[in-house]
Formats: C-alpha cells, sequence, structure tokens
C-alpha cells in the first residue's frame, strides 16, 4: 500500500491556484475532476498492450520484438489519454468559472460569471447509472473554450454550486419590492 501511495506521489497536478486573483478576493467554491468513467479506455488499451508484449514473449525472437514496440507504443498512448484526462480540470470560483488542461503545454479557457446565461445539464443513461454527466453553457460569446464540460461527477450538484455562485454575486435572484 505504501508503494501505491508513493508512486502516486509523482503524479504530476494541476496547478489551480496560480490562477486566482487572490487579490480580488477571487476564492474556489469547487475543482471538478473528470468522473472515473474516462480511465475506462486507457484501462482497456493498456490492457490490450500488455496483452500484446506478453504474446509476443512466446513467438520467435524475429518478430517478438517487433510485436514488443506495437505494445509499447500502445501502453505509452494509453499513458498520455489517461494524463491528459487527470490534468484537465473544471473550477468554479466566486467570480469566475474557468478550464485548465494540457499534459505538457497548458491551455485555459475563463468566463466570468457574468456571462453564464444558462447551464443545461445532459445525463446520458449510462451516466444516470454510474453518476457522470456533461455541462453545457449559454453565453453571449457561443464559441469558448467552455462551451462543453464532459464527463464531470454528479453533475446536478456542480450545476447548484454555479447557480449558487451567481445568485451570491447578486446578478441574478429576487429583485427588490418598490
Amino acid at each position: 500500500m505504501w508503494f501505491l501511495r508513493w508512486l502516486i506521489a509523482f503524479i504530476p497536478q494541476p496547478d489551480i491556484d496560480r490562477h486566482l486573483r487572490s487579490e480580488d478576493g477571487e476564492t474556489v467554491e469547487d475543482r471538478v475532476p473528470h468522473h472515473a468513467v474516462v480511465y475506462v479506455r486507457p484501462a482497456l488499451q493498456m490492457l490490450v498492450a500488455v496483452s500484446i508484449m506478453v504474446w509476443g514473449l512466446f513467438l520467435s525472437p524475429e518478430i517478438a520484438w517487433l510485436w514488443f514496440l506495437v505494445g509499447l507504443g500502445l501502453a505509452g498512448h494509453a499513458l498520455w489519454l489517461a494524463m491528459a484526462d487527470h490534468m484537465d480540470r473544471f473550477v468554479v470560483t466566486n467570480q469566475r468559472v474557468f478550464r485548465v488542461s494540457g499534459v505538457f503545454a497548458q491551455k485555459r479557457a475563463t468566463m466570468p460569471i457574468s456571462r453564464i446565461l444558462d447551464i443545461t445539464v445532459e445525463k446520458p443513461f449510462l451516466g444516470r447509472l454510474l453518476g457522470y454527466g456533461h455541462l453545457v453553457f449559454e453565453s453571449a460569446a457561443q464559441e469558448q473554450g467552455l462551451r462543453d464540460i464532459r464527463f464531470i461527477g454528479q453533475p446536478d450538484e456542480r450545476d447548484r454550486t454555479i447557480q449558487g455562485v451567481v445568485q451570491r454575486s447578486g446578478l441574478r435572484g429576487p429583485r427588490p419590492a418598490r
């Protein structure tokens, strides 16, 4: 068990805090990683890669190296897919929502809370069973990096969190009586 914890310590985490504007009082309301279902494809691909490499052990040495290289390439691709999903985070703050993604080169898309017009929660059948869904943001600028946030856990709770932040910011809600 200690070995697993030691190994996990080497997995890089996305640096969310460096993108916060603490001088303006910005605080994190929610950090949203992908649901575990996104790791099914890399896990299956890794299983195929290991199977190919083990199968290569039973072949003649003249051809086994080729199967080992194919398996190694497939395993590398599986690790890349898993790492890309791991480094993709959606963050809700008291002032904006933003998404940080990328393994070596990073990409960040930001939208102020005031620009969020509507949020659609999509839960496919399998997502309802496993507890994941997708958020689709509608804003004044339709083409942006934050339109679709896919494969997040507890999408209804994430929607309520964002609606609560919007409400507390005073942008929407009950109007004062005249």
